[in-house]
């Protein structure tokens, strides 16, 4: 008449078990306080060893998970321990300006994060005595942080039973409930939210969101097949049982990338190169780049369209191919390095090829060419 609903391959778990009658399937909050023994019990044996687990500091907490929205784990952790090297406190970050900030940001993308941790910090010292507030309400009341970064700072660093739900826990959760709800509207996370609410352990919640959020990013992917044989929670994933997990999470399709084409000009004059900085608002705001033009230029129209005599030029020659992705758009770049005798008039500054690196922020869509300027390839 019963069911093992903890089959799970590593004996660790044995000991935990849960039963569920064939014809009384359970609810769904008892099916997602089912999880929590075996989750909690993979956790401790299971979790990656990361700098900012290592000394959960509220701050620490805030800016990594700041820095791993929308980026993946170990491309964080070299940017992490720079910007706690050079930022270490709210008082720090507060006062940085905006170009060094943005410049330790550089590579990360996605630059209004680093704005928003910075107007943020500002508000802290303000309002807080230059700490990061406990409260989930006065979290979620600051730049750049919605409810999962208030639920994870405020339930990790200061122990509050409050939900920290992200795409990973969006994911597991869908699969575990067998939810076909389109887990990219608010009303649906929401839901969830309240669902997890309902079942974190009072005396250890920075580990069940952390727990949860975790076994979604190695267990119950992404991207690819999940690790169904290596999951704890697998007897009692309702997607799993019912052959839904191709299915499951669903979200509806993305909208079709906007392609464009540009030409990108490393463009030198006594061994500087020509940068400039974008506008205040829009892609890229308040970054440098390097003089670029829309579509794809031939190389005899290049001086013309930047508006430098032909007597000027003294090499022109073509650099690889590039592309990068945003969010909503691609490039596809096409580069050439200029070097010309007199640079009077036009309307960039130029800089030491030191100073690109140490000094101005330029944006991860430009690496391809500055890695050519760092190789001495230019």
């Amino acid at each position: 008449m019963y069911k093992d609903m903890e089959k799970v391959s590593n004996q660790l778990y044995t000991g935990l078990k849960v039963l569920e009658r064939e014809d009384q399937e359970m609810g769904r909050g008892e099916r997602l306080k089912a999880v929590t023994g075996p989750l909690m019990a993979w956790y401790e044996t299971s979790a990656r060893v990361l700098p900012w687990r290592d000394d959960p500091k509220p701050y620490r907490v805030w800016i990594s998970e700041i820095m791993l929205q929308q980026t993946r784990v170990e491309a964080v952790k070299p940017y992490f321990e720079r910007f706690m090297n050079a930022l270490p406190d709210v008082k720090d970050l507060a006062k940085v300006p905006e170009e060094e900030l943005l410049k330790l940001w550089e590579g990360l993308g996605y630059y209004n994060r680093a704005r928003n941790l910075k107007k943020a910090a500002e508000i802290m010292v303000e309002r807080y005595g230059g700490r990061v507030p406990s409260s989930y309400e006065d979290l979620l009341s600051l730049p750049g942080i919605g409810s999962y970064t208030a639920g994870a700072v405020a339930s990790i660093a200061y122990g509050a039973a409050v939900p920290a739900v992200d795409g990973n826990v969006l994911r597991v959760i869908s699969r575990v409930l067998a939810d076909r709800e389109d887990i990219t509207k608010q009303s649906v996370k929401k839901k969830m939210e309240q669902d997890v609410s309902a079942v974190i352990p009072k005396d250890r919640p920075g580990d069940f969101n952390q727990a949860l959020i975790e076994i979604g990013a190695i267990v119950c992917v992404p991207n690819g097949a999940p690790k169904c044989g290596e999951c704890p929670l697998d007897s009692v994933c309702l997607a799993k049982r019912r052959g839904l997990i191709s299915e499951i999470p669903y979200k509806p399709p993305k909208k079709v990338r906007k392609k464009e084409d540009r030409t990108v000009l490393i463009l030198e004059f006594d061994g500087k190169i020509a940068i400039h900085k974008r506008p205040d608002q829009g892609l890229l705001a308040s970054l440098y780049e390097f003089p670029n033009l829309e579509g794809h230029i031939k190389k005899e129209d290049l001086a013309g369209k930047l508006g430098i005599p032909q007597d000027r030029v003294q090499v022109i020659e073509q650099l690889p191919q590039a592309r990068h992705i945003f969010s909503h758009v691609e490039w596809n770049m096409i580069g050439y390095r200029m070097i010309i005798k007199q640079k009077g008039g036009l309307p960039y500054l130029f800089a030491e090829k030191r100073e690109l690196r140490d000094k101005y922020p330029l944006p991860n869509a430009f690496a391809a060419y500055m890695k050519q300027i760092n190789a001495d390839n230019v």
